[in-house]
């Protein structure tokens, strides 16, 4: 197979100086499509270069899949930004090579800039609300796309087999024949799995949900099929279901087009799951690069071992793989004060609630939304209770309803049997004191223009705890307990990284002296070894404070390492609950299966008898 059929069709329009050509000794057959070799990309400060990219070597052939695996700060989107030219304008390439179908790339014209983007070379970014363009529709932007690269109206043979599954006509396009630009749209939407094609065509990015934007951006990376296509941390925002829909669809994609993939995560068991070959990359350096199987069975570099170590989804499978042996509690489960088999007294309770919102503008039945549906539960004292479900699925609002921040349409919330509808607003005040949250986003949940004293120290003044003198040394205090020098007093959230703000998230709410802690999302836009770093950091303040949690989230691969107990939610309503060892061993519906299916990593046979007695084995030796 050709790599591309992009400078067939390209040609056929006109646009053939818009084609990017390979060099004339490249064989598509034997050679790399991608090869680089000791990069070096630095970027400009006032200090002078800082080096970003070290030395690092990768080599991808047509049609392959490799991942670039890597936290925050590692290198991985800067090195393949430096393959497509961009950089931001301080970057830039300071050393090695760059060669793309034996061409060198490695410093670029504008006009083979131009030729290389879209019809050789795709992307998919991460974040789909900011490279969108508010003001566009999205059918729009994939026009803009395919008239960047000379193929608008241009009918490739995979837009003519998609119109011959949909019409009897005899008259269907020719491949490289012409076809109307506006079905041309419609036809890549649908194929990138968004339905009514036609019909979205017309919308904007504001009116699509996370998952739709994320296929719109796919129908655009691949407009023009690219030989190569760049997957930077695609659908790391997005709830694990839709996850798996977008990246199992973008798979097939690939795999239909003999497209060549580079994915770029921090997660080894997605990275694992979806490409054929990994790449870890850490400050700068490729440390590890293998088959990806034998890279997370056998990892060399101590950097990988502590990927492996951390990644939620690698650490689930090890806890369902050790109980499946008989050994009840692993390494991996964070079980705080370990109350979960002993606790019986309830310290919160909700009872029935429901809430409905109206929906302005709408008529009739979609006048309102039911968010809540019925919802009764209980969170056992010094246990963590896990509320689980996709976005949308009514957790966070039960949350907002048991911190009070908005009131319930009916149905009650007890606190040590009290009924909280109850309170006046004095008692409600003090409630304050026992139920505390930690939200999503660090950034958007601490003021920017508050130091981290202020921040931390805010509740205590609030609630006027203690003298000026006292309160610093509670702050003090807290900085330790979340293992934060305390020099962090003076500097500002936008001064600390993602980990940092949200070890002073926690360390706020736990200023108060807390009951209950409610974490709304609380790891889930973090890299995964600073995830790991905060749960274990978690873990040891509900054993030390006796803590109990009510942990809201989507991924149920956190939930097997943390959680007692776990409540599933979907459309409003529950749809299963009850210990987390039982609902991962047996789940009894069918959505709680889906969700336990898509935790990343869930396919590979990486803990299986056979993999384990050979670990055994190895362990004996030594």
């Amino acid at each position: 197979m050709t790599p591309s059929n992009a400078s067939t069709t390209a040609t056929a329009s006109g646009a053939s100086d818009k084609t990017f050509a390979p060099a004339a000794s490249w064989d598509a057959e034997t050679a790399p499509l991608l090869e680089i070799t000791d990069l070096e990309v630095a970027f400009r400060s006032s200090t002078g270069l800082v080096p970003a990219v070290r030395k690092a070597n990768l080599t991808l052939y047509p049609g392959q899949s490799v991942a670039i695996v890597g936290e925050s700060g590692s290198g991985k989107s800067t090195l393949a930004h430096a393959v497509i030219g961009l950089l931001p304008g301080t970057g830039r390439v300071t050393g090695g090579t760059i060669r793309f179908q034996g061409r060198d790339i490695t410093h670029p014209s504008t006009q083979e800039l131009t030729a290389l983007r879209g019809s050789s070379i795709g992307l998919v970014p991460q974040d789909p609300m900011s490279n969108l363009n508010p003001v566009w529709s999205i059918g729009f932007q994939v026009k803009e796309a395919l008239r960047a690269n000379g193929l608008a109206g241009v009918a490739d043979d995979r837009l003519a087999h998609l119109i011959a599954e949909h019409t009897d006509d005899a008259e269907k396009p020719t491949v490289g024949g012409s076809i109307d630009v506006d079905e041309q749209v419609a036809l890549l939407l649908e194929q990138a799995g968004l339905p009514e094609a036609s019909r979205r065509a017309k919308q904007y990015p504001h009116e699509f949900s996370g998952g739709m934007r994320q296929r719109a951006l796919i129908a655009i990376g691949l407009a023009a099929r690219p030989d190569l296509l760049i997957a930077d941390e695609p659908t790391s925002a997005l709830d694990v279901t839709v996850q798996r829909r977008i990246l199992d669809h973008l798979q097939t994609l690939v795999r239909e087009l003999g497209t060549a993939m580079l994915f770029i995560t921090h997660d080894l068991g997605l990275a694992a799951e979806r490409a054929e070959h990994i790449v870890v990359m850490h400050r700068g350096r490729v440390v590890e690069s293998g088959p990806s199987l034998e890279v997370l069975q056998d990892p060399r570099h101590p950097y990988t071992q502590r990927l492996v170590k951390a990644a939620p989804s690698l650490a689930s499978r090890r806890i369902e793989s050790a109980h499946a042996r008989g050994i009840q509690v692993t390494d991996d489960e964070l079980l705080g004060a370990s109350l979960g088999a002993s606790s019986t007294e309830e310290i919160l309770r909700v009872e029935h609630l429901t809430k409905i919102f109206e929906v302005r503008g709408a008529k009739g039945d979609d006048k309102t939304l039911t968010a809540v549906d019925d919802v009764t539960f209980g969170i056992r004292k010094g246990t963590t209770t896990a509320l689980v479900g996709e976005s949308g699925s009514g957790k966070s609002t039960v949350a907002n309803i048991i911190l009070n921040l908005i009131d319930p349409t009916s149905g009650k919330v007890f606190h040590n049997g009290v009924d909280l509808s109850t309170l006046g607003p004095k008692e409600l005040f003090a409630l304050r004191r026992i139920m505390q949250p930690v939200f999503q986003n660090p950034y958007g949940s601490l003021d920017p223009m508050y130091s981290i004293f202020r921040v931390v120290e805010e509740p205590l003044r609030v609630h006027g705890i203690g003298t000026a003198k006292e309160r610093e040394a509670r702050v003090a205090e807290l900085l330790d307990m979340v293992s934060l020098p305390r020099s962090v007093m003076r500097r500002y959230p936008h001064e600390l990284s993602g980990g940092q703000r949200q070890r002073v998230a926690i360390a706020r709410a736990l200023a108060l002296k807390p009951e209950i802690v409610v974490l709304d999302e609380a790891v889930s836009a973090l890299d995964v070894l600073v995830q790991a770093q905060i749960l274990r950091l978690l873990s040891d303040l509900q054993a030390e404070l006796e803590l109990t949690y009510l942990f809201i989230t989507h991924d149920l691969a956190v939930v097997r390492q943390i959680a007692d107990d776990v409540v599933v939610m979907e459309h409003g309503r529950i749809v299963e609950a009850g210990a987390a060892d039982e609902l991962f061993a047996e789940p009894r519906q069918d959505y709680t299966r889906e969700l336990l299916r898509a935790v990343p990593g869930a396919g590979i046979d990486l803990y299986s008898d056979e993999a384990t007695g050979k670990a055994d084995d190895k362990a004996e030796e030594v």
